[in-house]
């Protein structure tokens, strides 16, 4: 046993005492900081790095209204100009060019031939009307057993680059194909009425002879007066109807045969 006495006791020299535990560690002592003394020698009086909460600055009542917070953006001039640009565009049909009004006023120019034509309406390009009334025109045949869909929109686009050829070398002002293509394809209403005729009877003999002939005047004359009105081409009449009796010679020859 005493050896192992004399091994605990030269085990291990410290000069560490019990008793310096109440000194500060680190390097600090009691004096220089404050908040090491113990419990009941702390001096309260003294004051604390911290604010209390009732020395904190009042906050600023809200002065809005409930679900309606204040507005803190504004926005800037283009934005505010692009908004009130929106109340101020036309509708969509007006933009796509569809326009009924004008729609109905050419469908009764082409059928009251006598009727002038307003020129500042028929130089509008407007195909709305005249894709419905191919359609119909091929619809008519299709009812009377032929399927010509085809031979009438190409015979319409050939017809209408040569009339626009034609119109550009006799005006002065010049047209639009646009405008070339919704006139032709208005005043192919009086065809579709050749077409639904069809329908019910043969137009193969006299009495079809003298209605096909009577159908190609109408269409013809129609479109040369709407010409001659929206590209002042006076006195010119015969000569734009010629090239027009062509084109619509072919669709009654459709609806014939």
């Amino acid at each position: 046993m005493s050896g192992f006495d004399n091994f605990n006791t030269d085990f291990y020299q410290s000069s560490y005492s019990v008793d310096d535990q109440n000194q500060a560690g680190y390097g600090y002592s009691n004096t220089e900081n404050p908040y090491n003394k113990p419990y009941g020698q702390y001096d309260y009086s003294q004051p604390m790095g911290y604010s209390s909460p009732g020395m904190m600055p009042p906050q600023q009542p809200y002065t809005g209204q409930i679900f309606q917070p204040a507005q803190t953006y504004t926005p800037s001039q283009s934005q505010s100009m692009y908004s009130s640009s929106f109340d101020d565009e036309p509708p969509l049909l007006e933009e796509l060019g569809i326009n009924f009004d004008h729609i109905w006023q050419k469908t009764l120019t082409v059928l009251h031939p006598m009727k002038a034509a307003d020129g500042s309406i028929m130089n509008e390009t407007d195909l709305a009307g005249p894709m419905v009334f191919c359609l119909a025109f091929g619809a008519t045949l299709l009812l009377s057993g032929k399927i010509q869909f085809g031979y009438v929109y190409g015979i319409s686009a050939i017809g209408c680059l040569g009339v626009y050829c034609l119109l550009n070398l006799m005006s002065m002002t010049g047209v639009s194909f646009g405008c070339v293509a919704s006139v032709l394809g208005y005043c192919l209403l009086p065809m579709i009425l050749l077409s639904s005729f069809g329908v019910l009877f043969s137009l193969q003999g006299m009495m079809g002879v003298i209605l096909t002939a009577a159908i190609i005047g109408w269409c013809s004359f129609s479109a040369s007066k709407i010409f001659i009105s929206a590209l002042a081409m006076d006195g010119q009449q015969l000569l734009v109807a010629y090239p027009c009796a062509l084109l619509y010679g072919v669709f009654a020859l459709i609806s014939v045969f």
